[in-house]
């Protein structure tokens, strides 16, 4: 980029946060929302089933420790299920819900979401998510910025293979 300097979130007052920040919603206590769109009880409520597994509505509701009412997490899992992250079956008049990703394929998805979402903007902000992601690594993992040059250089070569007849 050309020398800015790159802001992280936590950089902001907690009265300053813009309704949205790089594009992603705001919940009621000025935090963003997570990438995929989770606010924090959908995100303890997936918490809960990594943990557990499968699980009916009134496990979670007990491993929550009884601090949310039953039909506000049965109403929490509906809306994970109907965006697709958790599987659900009948088990006589109640559902068993289990999460259809692995925390690991959780955060690979909410990254490739949010690098997705850079990408399809305007070309100031894909460099800047670059030039801020460089800028971060550096400042945090050396060990890290030498894996992305290697990885860059790997991906370069198969480029270029790809590219060859």
């Amino acid at each position: 980029m050309d020398g800015q300097k790159c802001l992280y979130s936590s950089g902001f007052p907690q009265q300053a946060i813009p309704h949205t920040i790089i594009g992603l919603p705001m919940n009621r206590q000025t935090t963003p929302a997570t990438p995929a769109g989770l606010g924090p009880l959908e995100l303890r409520v997936m918490e809960v089933l990594w943990a557990r597994g499968e699980s009916l509505v009134r496990d979670v509701v007990d491993r929550l420790q009884n601090t949310l009412a039953y039909t506000t997490v049965m109403t929490t899992l509906d809306r994970l299920y109907k965006k697709g992250l958790l599987e659900r079956r009948k088990l006589g008049r109640a559902f068993l819900y289990a999460p259809r990703l692995s925390p690991r394929d959780w955060e690979r998805k909410r990254a490739g979401d949010l690098v997705a979402g850079f990408l399809a903007g305007a070309r100031p902000g894909r460099e800047l998510l670059v030039s801020c992601l460089l800028d971060a690594v550096s400042e945090y993992d050396r060990a890290l910025l030498d894996e992305l040059e290697r990885t860059l250089r790997r991906k370069r070569r198969e480029l270029q293979r790809r590219s060859q007849p």
